[in-house]
């Protein structure tokens, strides 16, 4: 119960269920170690709060930006919720300290690994949103991407990224990014896809977005901004 209360300080909310915060902390693999607990996994609070999160961010950002037109909106809502910068939410939050792990997950970084934490911050939102409603989620989600947000800006990371990564990447290495579709989830009216940008079979990026076109600029941004903070002499280790 302490790192329950502990996680609760950081994310400023204090629960009405605490089962629903447990269950957003635990993963898959901790529950095939211990099937005899009853718990369930995070995977389904994962769904919800992925669309809570499309919804908050949209929001605010219609709000923020009244004459912004549709297609950059969404560039900057998909650089906003991309999988590295949702990892990073979670690491300012310290979940990977919190989330219950089988030992073999644990022991082979599962703390610290990028779609995990991810993961696991969707699932958080989504239990905050069924024990509080979208009301508690607002502030806490607004106060991560405020900053991450200005530095998008400041950098242009959201404006056409595929053209910004394609001309860089011929530029330097004289090669055109191929963008793949490595995951397809949820229904046919409300798909989720995930891309990965590749310069020969090097990933550099990945994205994720309703549509196939948001996820590639999605993880062409996620290219961009790695290049922007290390340089890109070296791809990035995904």
């Amino acid at each position: 119960m302490q790192d329950l209360l502990a996680l609760e300080e950081k994310l400023d909310i204090e629960f009405l269920d605490y089962h629903l915060l447990r269950r957003a902390l635990t993963h898959r693999s901790y529950l095939n170690e211990n099937s005899d607990t009853g718990a369930e996994d995070n995977e389904r609070l994962e769904f919800l709060g992925d669309a809570v999160l499309d919804f908050v961010v949209g929001a605010y950002l219609y709000q923020r930006f009244p004459e912004m037109d549709e297609g950059e909106l969404t560039a900057l809502r998909a650089a906003l919720v991309r999988t590295k910068t949702l990892a990073q939410f979670a690491r300012q939050l310290d979940l990977g300290v919190y989330l219950r792990l089988g030992y073999g997950e644990a022991e082979s970084g599962g703390r610290e690994r990028t779609a995990t934490l991810c993961a696991t911050f969707e699932a958080v939102i989504g239990a905050i949103y069924l024990d509080q409603g979208i009301e508690s989620v607002v502030p806490l989600v607004e106060r991560l991407i405020e900053p991450t947000l200005d530095h998008i800006m400041a950098e242009s990371l959201h404006i056409d990224a595929k053209s910004e990564f394609q001309v860089w990447a011929q530029g330097n290495y004289n090669i055109t990014p191929r963008y793949w579709v490595v995951d397809e989830e949820g229904p046919d009216h409300a798909k989720m896809f995930t891309v990965e940008v590749r310069l020969d079979e090097q990933v550099w990026g990945s994205g994720r977005g309703r549509s196939k076109q948001a996820a590639a600029q999605a993880a062409a941004a996620e290219a961009l901004l790695y290049i922007n903070e290390s340089g890109g002499d070296v791809p990035p280790d995904l």
